[in-house]
């Protein structure tokens, strides 16, 4: 029992525990203000919030103890590159939580790779950057947006241009809603139905 405690006290205290310490506390900072201080704020959907919190953290020490077996940048490539094609078989991850996903994998990357040639500063710069490039772009889309509702309608006789008006009367006479516009994704003519994106007001 004292060799355990002596081991483990020799590893608290040594600079690579002190220094992985210090970077996941950097890391899980950063991830909880891009996650919840501006996805969550903004998007207000946390269906995603716990899968892009615990990919941060799962590829911060995969990356951060793979890293010391001299892999180091071609393995943070590497590991992006494969996370670059990760699909959900079950439901297709949108576009703007796979950016988020992407972002939480690169900043995982960034704060676990040891290097000698990145110090702290530099990693706190970036991770800094990170943030207030998708704060800006995220305020930038929120002025732009409308928020829509995918809607499958069976009355594709409605979809015609010309009747436009009437498409937009009938789902709103349904539905409850204000529709500014529409936008017809999809026809099926074997069942007669149309997926269509609707613009709320």
């Amino acid at each position: 029992m004292e060799n355990i405690a002596m081991l483990l006290s020799d590893s608290i205290h040594s600079q690579e525990i002190q220094t992985l310490v210090c970077r996941f506390s950097m890391d899980i900072i950063f991830i909880l203000v891009l996650i919840l201080g501006i996805y969550y704020r903004v998007n207000k959907n946390s269906e995603y919030v716990f899968n892009l919190i615990i990919f941060n953290i799962l590829i911060f020490f995969v990356s951060s103890l793979l890293s010391r077996i001299t892999l180091q940048t071609g393995f943070a490539f590497g590991l992006f590159a494969i996370f670059s094609i990760l699909r959900y078989r079950t439901e297709a991850i949108p576009i703007k939580e796979m950016t988020f996903m992407f972002i939480s994998i690169i900043m995982a990357t960034i704060n676990s790779t040891v290097t000698s040639d990145l110090n702290l500063l530099e990693i706190l710069f970036a991770n800094i950057i990170i943030i207030l490039a998708t704060f800006i772009m995220e305020i930038t889309w929120l002025k732009n947006y409308k928020p829509s509702k995918q809607i499958i309608f069976e009355q594709i006789e409605l979809i015609h241009e010309d009747r436009r008006k009437e498409l937009i009367a009938e789902l709103e006479k349904r539905t409850g809603l204000k529709i500014s516009d529409v936008k017809i994704d999809k026809i099926d003519f074997l069942h007669d139905t149309a997926k269509i994106t609707t613009y709320l007001e």
